[in-house]
């Protein structure tokens, strides 16, 4: 792929209409859309407004560079615009913007592609090229700029008697424009110092271009201009310069400069400042939070689909619920599955520690995860679900990150990320957990068993909604145990009627968000990982498995658990009115199919109304959300 395979003449327009920053967007996708290079034009730039709103793409020196990676793209371009009269963008440097790239990415973006874009970023970093360009008066003479060979005859900078060498670490959220600009803006200037570079990028495609050890040990400095998560802990001792991506693009000498002239940073100052300054509060709280999600979800998927394919293969109905037998194929693969499911809830915490405390905080967040997921260690009868892992991850994270910021003796300091933070992370985790959380949580649910025992009597409209909320609150957390364990309990004395009600409420959940998930991903509002992972929570919520739901609520617990509470409400009402009986202690489709209900007609309509309902209401409130958004970034443009 060459750089005259992204730009195209009917891809430029020399003279923008637009005056404001939104309307620039839908003028310059619509050029796109002509191209054929995307479809649905809105849905676009939708996407370059989100991506506006983790930071504006705008530079100092009048230049933009606006992108997406989408579905709606059908192949990669860049569409060039140029504004004669200016737009104010909201650049760093509060001037005009006249030259604005918009960059079209596909979901799957290939290396090539983002290698070229590496190129196109390397023509901007000229001090001059926004002048070059902007006197450009044919749409010709602005892709001869771009395609132009590099210029010959410059001294190569390795023919250079080198100073030393200086490591650069770039990397933006979305990982395309941003991280490559500031890459070439890094190379640029050590080379102008008389420095060798090596400028590690963690972009689209991963990471690229990494220091070996050799490489970190001999270098002079380090330069971390990056947006993203990145290992900190190896540049441990050595002179270190930790920013966002875009101050590599604004002065990428000064910070090589002031790079030069910091102290050697120890293990502890350097995880200290892994959370970068340009990342609010809350925008660190989200990271942290899809960091567990992402490492979580292999975990749900494996473990999830492993158990439903044995329970739809292997089980068997029984009064005390499906079983497998013993010895069997299915028990092993059954076996196995639970495996995935008691790991991921630890894991969710491990890794939403690691992200706020780094390495240190791995140990203890792992542990911490288990202790709040098993009620033994508090004398509940269950644990506390992905949200007590929540609780646990981001508890154990912001108390290792504060460990580590004082500065230990020189003595202890090798201890701190290997021995004193991991176990001091974990006995604070621990006896949080046991002595202070654990005993009003059993409280907690010997008050939701004693209330559903004192509902059993009276209005059925009431406990089914009382049981409904519950059951979709935590998706197979303590709540929806409580929930369970009754109907369960009442089985035993012949009423099958709560176990009917509730076994109709099981599947809503996983059933509901991945019918969002199939259905809002048409208007953007879930990505392509949350569709995939909506294909895993069909097949797990067929089976009865509510925990398949679980990767959306952590991702948007606002939006998906009150959809999820709302929907197995009306599934577990539906079923108490339509007076279903179960005796099988399981939920789902595969109950029906089982012949656990005595009315299966009526049961899968109980299903289908709450899943429906999940459905609508997730859209309903993520649209609401993605609206609210826009408004405020629209807002912030006037």
């Amino acid at each position: 792929m060459k750089i005259s395979d992204l730009i195209h003449p009917e891809l430029i327009c020399l003279d923008l209409n637009s005056t404001t920053k939104h309307a620039v967007f839908n003028e310059m996708a619509e050029y796109l859309f002509r191209a054929g290079k995307i479809h649905q034009p809105h849905a676009f730039v939708q996407e370059v407004l989100k991506r506006e709103a983790t930071g504006n793409t705008g530079f100092e020196g009048g230049v933009a560079l606006p992108h997406a990676k989408c579905a709606s793209v059908l192949s990669p371009a860049v569409m060039i615009g140029i504004s004669r009269e200016g737009i104010d963008y909201g650049a760093e440097d509060d001037k005009p913007t006249h030259l604005l790239l918009m960059i079209a990415s596909p979901e799957r973006a290939c290396e090539a592609h983002i290698e070229i874009l590496a190129q196109l970023s390397a023509r901007l970093v000229d001090d001059d090229s926004v002048s070059r360009i902007l006197a450009c008066r044919t749409e010709q003479e602005v892709i001869d700029y771009f395609c132009r060979p590099d210029a010959a005859g410059e001294e190569a900078p390795s023919s250079r008697p080198s100073r030393g060498l200086i490591i650069g670490v770039t990397g933006c959220p979305v990982g395309i424009a941003h991280t490559y600009l500031a890459a070439e803006m890094l190379e640029k200037a050590a080379a102008e110092m008389g420095y060798e570079a090596i400028v590690e990028t963690n972009g689209s495609i991963g990471v690229k271009n990494a220091p070996t050890p050799g490489d970190i040990a001999r270098a002079e400095a380090i330069v971390v201009a990056c947006d993203k998560q990145v290992d900190l802990h190896r540049f441990s001792g050595k002179k270190v310069v930790i920013t966002g991506v875009k101050a590599a693009i604004k002065d990428a000498k000064g910070l090589i400069q002031q790079a030069l002239a910091s102290t050697p940073q120890q293990a502890s100052a350097t995880a200290k400042n892994a959370a970068q300054p340009a990342s609010s509060a809350g925008s660190q709280l989200y990271k942290s939070l899809m960091n567990g999600v992402s490492y979580m979800i292999p975990f749900v998927v494996t473990g999830g689909l492993m158990i439903a394919l044995s329970l739809a293969l292997g089980g068997v109905p029984t009064a005390s619920g499906l079983a497998i037998p013993e010895g069997s194929l299915w028990n092993q693969v059954l076996n196995v599955g639970v495996v995935g499911f008691t790991l991921m809830i630890p894991v969710l915490a491990g890794y939403i520690a690691y992200a706020i405390g780094e390495r240190p905080a791995l140990a203890p967040g792992f542990i911490g995860g288990w202790i709040a997921n098993t009620g033994t260690f508090y004398g509940a009868s269950a644990g506390c679900g992905f949200i007590g892992a929540i609780i646990a991850g981001l508890l154990v994270g912001y108390f290792i990150k504060w460990l580590t910021h004082f500065s230990w003796h020189k003595m202890l300091q090798p201890l701190v990320p290997i021995m004193i933070a991991p176990i001091a992370g974990t006995a604070f985790i621990a006896a949080l957990f046991i002595f202070v959380i654990g005993a009003p949580v059993a409280d907690l649910m010997a008050f939701l068993n004693h209330l559903l025992t004192n509902l059993s009597t009276g209005n059925i409209i009431l406990i089914g909604l009382v049981m409904g909320l519950m059951q979709g609150f935590d998706m197979g957390g303590p709540f929806g145990k409580v929930v369970f364990m009754f109907s369960v309990g009442l089985i035993a004395q012949g009423q099958t009627q709560f176990m009917g009600a509730q076994a109709a409420a099981i599947p809503v959940a996983p059933l509901g968000m991945a019918l969002a998930a199939f259905i809002g991903k048409r208007f953007n509002l879930f990505d392509e990982e949350e569709y995939e992972n909506g294909k895993a929570a069909a097949a797990m919520g067929l089976v009865g498995i509510s925990e398949g739901a679980i990767p959306f609520a952590a991702r948007d617990p606002l939006s998906v658990i009150p959809a999820n509470m709302i929907g197995s409400a009306v599934a577990c009402v539906l079923g108490f009115v339509f007076g279903l009986n179960c005796n099988v202690a399981h939920g789902g489709p595969i109950i029906v199919l089982l012949g656990g209900f005595d009315k299966p007609l009526m049961a899968l309509l109980a299903m289908a109304c709450g899943t429906i309902t999940t459905a609508v209401i997730a859209i309903a409130l993520k649209r609401l959300k993605m609206a609210k958004k826009q408004q405020i970034l629209i807002q912030s443009q006037i």
